[in-house]
């Protein structure tokens, strides 16, 4: 179970547009991420390098989170509302769930639950 220091620290990395050095910070060596129901991603190297690859094509990243973050023994509910400026003008903004599953100060899994029409670069 996550500290409420500790997480509220993993929320500031995100909010301060760090995600790649998040993953690398937050999540086990073995955790998985998964986009709504799609198969989950596995291993921290390859989230980051996923992570990564996004933020390549991005000029900018605004991350919110929208409290109350909700904790509950082991699993954390965040709501986030990310403004995507990419390369070549494009924009989006993405919001969504983060459905985490904790294992001491660090994420083991997480599963992200939002609208994918909202995945259409304005």
């Amino acid at each position: 179970m996550p500290t409420p220091a500790r997480l509220e620290s993993f929320i500031a990395a995100v909010e301060g547009g760090a995600h790649a050095k998040a993953i690398e910070d937050f999540y086990t060596e073995d955790a998985t991420m998964r986009e709504n129901q799609a198969e989950p991603r596995r291993g921290r190297s390859t989230l980051v390098a996923q992570e990564s690859a996004v933020l390549e094509r991005t000029e900018s990243v605004i991350s919110n989170c929208v409290r109350p973050v909700l904790v509950n023994g082991d699993h954390v509910a965040i709501h986030w509302i990310f403004e995507f400026a990419f390369k070549g003008g494009a924009k989006m903004r993405m919001e969504e769930i983060a459905w985490q599953r904790w294992e001491g100060e660090r994420i083991a899994e997480e599963q992200f639950f939002y609208d994918p029409a909202q995945k259409k670069p304005a």
